[in-house]
Order: C-alpha cells, then sequence, then structure tokens
C-alpha cells in the first residue's frame, strides 16, 4: 500500500464540525488512511453521511460549546492521539459597534469556547498515551484585520494563540498542535457568508474572487489535505504554527 494510505493506522481520533465542510472532509481523509474516528457534530442527519465514509467511526450529536458533551466524546475511544476542531460559524456580519452582545456570546462560545473545551478535555489523554497532534481551525480572518466578518476575526484570532500557548506548555508532554487559516474555500460556511450580503451576495463573491492571486475559491480537498500533513509524522518537527491555506490571499 502506499505510504500515505497508513499514517494514521492504529490511530484513534476526535474531530468536531464533522457533520459537513472542511470537518467532513477531514474526517474521510483520516479514515481513508487509516484512523478510527469520534465524529463530533449537532447534526444527527450531516454526522450519518460522513460516518459512511469512515468505516469504523463512532458519532456524538453534542454542542461543541457544553463540556459535558466534549468529555463524553473524549472518552468514546481510547487512547485519542489525534484532534482537529472544525466546529465553527461565521456569526454576525456587522461592523463591531452594532454586534448584538448574544450573538457575540453564541460565536465565541462555539468558535472559541468549543476549542477549548475539546484541547481541555483531549490533551490530559494525549499525555497519558505518550503524545498526540492537534490541528485547530482558524481563518486567514484570525490574523489580519476583516471590516467584514469583525467579531468572526476576533474569535478566529484567539484560536490562533490559544493553540500557540499551549504549544509552549505541552510540547514537553509529546504534543504537537498546528492552526490552519483557511481562506475563502468553497463550502456551505463561504455560500452563507455571500448570501449575508443580501441584494449585494454577488458583488460580495466577485469582490472575495479577485482578491485572490489563483483567481478562485479552494477546495475542501486542499484544506483536508493540508491538515492531514501537518497531523503526521511528516511534519513531525512543524509545531506552532498557523498555516495560511489561501492560494496566496495574504501575501
Amino acid at each position: 500500500m502506499p505510504r500515505a494510505a497508513l499514517r494514521f493506522a492504529g490511530r484513534n481520533g476526535l474531530v468536531t464540525g464533522a457533520g459537513s465542510g472542511l470537518g467532513r472532509e477531514v474526517a474521510r481523509g483520516l479514515a481513508a488512511e487509516g484512523a478510527r474516528l469520534v465524529l463530533f457534530d449537532r447534526d444527527p442527519a450531516g454526522l450519518e453521511e460522513t460516518a459512511a465514509a469512515c468505516p469504523g467511526s463512532v458519532m456524538m450529536v453534542g454542542d461543541v460549546a457544553r463540556g459535558a458533551d466534549m468529555a463524553r466524546a473524549a472518552a468514546m475511544l481510547s487512547p485519542i492521539t489525534l484532534l482537529v476542531t472544525a466546529a465553527g460559524i461565521i456569526g454576525p456580519t456587522t461592523p463591531l459597534p452594532e454586534v448584538e452582545e448574544e450573538a457575540w456570546d453564541r460565536l465565541f462560545a462555539i468558535n472559541v469556547k468549543g476549542t477549548w473545551l475539546a484541547l481541555k478535555h483531549v490533551v490530559p489523554l494525549m499525555e497519558e498515551a505518550g503524545g498526540g497532534a492537534i490541528v485547530t481551525f482558524a481563518s486567514g480572518a484570525g490574523l489580519v484585520g476583516n471590516p467584514v466578518f469583525p467579531a468572526y476575526a476576533a474569535s478566529k484570532g484567539a484560536v490562533v494563540l490559544m493553540t500557540r500557548s499551549l504549544v509552549t506548555g505541552h510540547t514537553a508532554q509529546g504534543i504537537r498542535a498546528n492552526t490552519v487559516c483557511p481562506g475563502p474555500i468553497e463550502t456551505p460556511m463561504l455560500r452563507q457568508s455571500f448570501a449575508a450580503a443580501g441584494n449585494r451576495a454577488v458583488e460580495r463573491e466577485e469582490y472575495t474572487r479577485a482578491r485572490n492571486p489563483m483567481g478562485r475559491f479552494g477546495t475542501p480537498a486542499e484544506v483536508a489535505a493540508a491538515v492531514l500533513f501537518l497531523l503526521s509524522d511528516e511534519a513531525s518537527y512543524i509545531n506552532g504554527v498557523a498555516l495560511p491555506v489561501d492560494g496566496g490571499r495574504l501575501a
């Protein structure tokens, strides 16, 4: 078999946001290369679809912002040595002073607290197992200011520094952690961001595409390939990186 097909043989992993989009694509890639997975999402139908492509996986329907749910998910397979935190939402697309408090709280609950809870419950298990590899999901919007999605950018910036802070405290326990920062990727979330512009949706899409040197949006498979590399032993000396997967948009 090709070497890539064996990269995660015998490993257990947890993928949040596995019911659609980038989380689903990552889960499919990990399973195809031998990993057994806990698939976590709040969408049962989406999880069923993902699980059909991930032999040996187990499903957990829950909310990443609930500690009890994340604790249960982390205990479903042992030992967990792979973690991908792909669950996330865009949140409000308004200037910061216009963001409603409830919307801000929910955005940070999912994007930031949800990531933290996954780390909180999985990192100790990785320490007991002698190590592991983590990839958190941020965004290109978490690396530079964003006037269209300022609250989202703030939440993803928090994920970047949370991950780097984890590296400074847990590398000695054999744990590597990196962040992927996708640019515009052809997913339902991207389409949702355009739809939020109302009658200017087409204009926003054209503007977003024009800003990319490659003149196109990325694919979920391109992001998943980066995630799987960072999780693999091939990336054994890559730690604490916030990797843009954006076609050169931030160049």
